[in-house]
């Protein structure tokens, strides 16, 4: 048994006991001592039970035994219990004289009350002296009864009174070591207990967290099995267990795609996460009939130490069924209301385009409005078109353009609207700018950024639109001093049905449709969108379509200064601006 193992012995069988217990253990050996050199003695020599001073000892040693199991010593004063060794030492004296002619190692017995008192921890330099003195008057015990006290006699027994000395010191040094090592382990095992208490509190606590929670968690280990799944997962997984199999595989499971086909099982979340694989919102349905919902699952590996290899997954399930259903609705009400729209959209632009064909029949000022009416009905028409499939791919005719014209027709249609808002607006380019581009699409865009920028300036301020040609790209900026955007909002801009917080709270109409519509037209003509906003200070968004300029033009500033006030148009002279998304 190692020294360690016997610590924890010692301290399970004889520290956790009562004191009363304890000093009827540490008593027992010397007791047993006795009465078995009583046996031997009766065995070898009986005559010598009749001996007075034997007997004297074992009737002592019997007494205070006995006082051992009888005295409750913890209702006592510390160390009371240590009358028992001293007593044991009178006991040793009696009997070792009593049976010296026979046991000559009798006196051993003090080795006894030598440990106790040693070993005790009480006064540990006073039990080596009282043990050395006592040990001293049991060998000259015989010398005063029997009055012979020389010089000679008296030093002649010394050598075990010097034993027993080299004894108590050994005890008492291995004693505060056993006890500093005791005090140690007991110091370790409060740490111990009161970490595996908040071990437990804190398993009590994420167990409570995690069943609170209405998203489904489950935990794999490095072997790819489950070792957590909460209340609301085991839910989930319900829904998934087919009716007519109690103990399914993950084959089994009702596990389908967006079209209803089962999922292979491969590409199952908790099947990708065990291989390691990390992913973020990836959907899915389980279920069927009225109780199918779609899920969206998240998985992040458990990383391991300082080598970052992965322990296992956590993949969490959140229900998104009400959220897919209302995305739909919001696409079914999107489409109801563009296929209404198309129809009265179609009848504006056959009425505008037979009085059109009678030039004469209006002033030339009205055949302006006309032609105004006309383009911006038009391209009502085909945002009607765009809204009817946002989903789908955008299709582009390019052709040969003067991509400045397009933003001079486009400023002078949201004119209006920028003095409506205080905004002066300022074109810079060169004219002509030719590009191969679809008109129809770009005048689109233009639209979009431009009423953007003034519908999101309602305090006023300027309206910059910068064209010009980058190699073979063409290239374009609208920034305005208006509202502005946070990095938050910046980063869901060009999302479906996006609208900014404050656009929202100042009542600013709109249905984030605008910017998604944009960006679809500039990707179909292989370009890229660009955004810079800060909140409270204004937007530079523009776009960039390379290998589109037909005809490259020097770069020179020619600023256009459209301003607020201009009175390019008479006073009565209306127009209605394109609304941007």
């Amino acid at each position: 048994m190692s020294e360690t193992a016997a610590k924890k012995l010692i301290g399970r069988f004889f520290y956790q006991r009562s004191l009363r217990i304890r000093v009827v253990l540490t008593q027992t050996p010397f007791f047993l001592t006795v009465v078995l050199a009583v046996v031997l003695t009766a065995f070898l020599h009986p005559s010598m039970l009749r001996d007075p001073q034997l007997l004297v000892g074992f009737w002592l040693t019997v007494a205070l035994t006995a006082a051992c199991f009888l005295i409750h010593w913890d209702n006592l004063p510390p160390a009371s219990f240590l009358v028992i060794p001293y007593l044991d030492f009178v006991a040793v004296a009696f009997f070792r004289e009593g049976i010296q002619g026979l046991l000559s190692s009798a006196g051993m017995l003090a080795l006894f009350p030598v440990f106790w008192l040693c070993a005790s921890g009480y006064a540990p330099k006073t039990a080596v002296v009282s043990s050395t003195l006592a040990s001293l008057l049991i060998v000259w015990n015989p010398l005063f009864q029997s009055g012979q006290l020389s010089g000679e006699a008296l030093m002649r027994p010394l050598l075990f009174p010097f034993m027993l000395l080299g004894f108590a010191i050994a005890v008492v040094v291995l004693t505060k070591s056993m006890d500093r090592h005791r005090l140690a382990l007991l110091a370790k095992d409060g740490q111990l207990r009161s970490a595996l208490m908040e071990s437990q509190q804190r398993e009590r606590l994420l167990e409570t967290v995690l069943d609170t929670v209405g998203v489904g968690v489950v935990v794999l280990g490095a072997d790819g099995h489950e070792r957590l799944v909460n209340s609301a997962q085991e839910s989930l997984h319900a829904l998934a267990t087919p009716k007519d199999i109690s103990c399914p595989d993950e084959s089994q499971l009702l596990v389908f795609n967006a079209d209803g086909i089962p999922l292979p099982a491969e590409t199952r979340p908790l099947h990708r996460a065990a291989n390691g694989e990390s992913f973020t919102n990836y959907q899915f349905r389980v279920g069927t009939g009225a109780k199918a919902r779609v899920l969206s699952s998240t998985a992040r590996p458990i990383p391991h130490g300082d080598d970052e290899s992965d322990t296992g997954a956590v993949i969490a399930f959140n229900d998104v069924t009400d959220m897919a259903n209302a995305m739909a609705a919001k696409d079914d009400l999107v489409a109801n209301v563009s296929h209404e729209l198309r129809t009265p959209v179609t009848a504006i632009l056959s009425y505008l385009d037979m009085a059109m064909e009678s030039p004469h029949a209006c002033p030339p000022d009205v055949q302006r409005y006309l032609h105004i009416a006309s383009r911006n009905a038009d391209r009502l028409r085909g945002l009607t078109l765009d809204l009817l499939s946002t989903g789908g791919a955008i299709a582009v005719d390019r052709v040969p353009t003067d991509v400045a014209a397009l933003v001079d027709e486009c400023l002078s249609s949201a004119a209006p609207a920028a003095v409506s808002n205080s905004i002066t607006t300022e074109l810079r380019t060169t004219h002509p700018l030719m590009a191969q581009v679809d008109p129809v699409r770009i005048s689109q865009v233009l639209d979009n950024l431009v009423s953007n920028a003034i519908k999101y300036s309602p305090d006023g301020g300027t309206l910059t639109v910068r064209l010009w040609t980058d190699g073979d790209s063409l290239r374009c900026e609208v920034s305005d001093t208006g509202l502005g955007m946070s990095a938050d909002e910046q980063a869901e801009v060009f999302k479906k049905f996006f609208r900014a917080a404050v656009v929202r709270d100042r009542g600013i109409h709109g249905i984030g449709l605008g910017l998604m519509i944009t960006r679809s037209i500039v990707e179909a003509h292989g370009g890229t969108m660009t955004l810079l906003s800060e909140p409270g200070t204004g937007t530079t968004i523009g776009f960039t379509i390379p290998a589109a300029v037909m005809e490259l033009a020097p770069i020179e500033s020619a600023p256009i200064e459209l301003a607020a006030n201009e009175d390019a148009h008479s006073d009565n002279e209306t127009q209605i601006p394109l609304p941007a998304f």
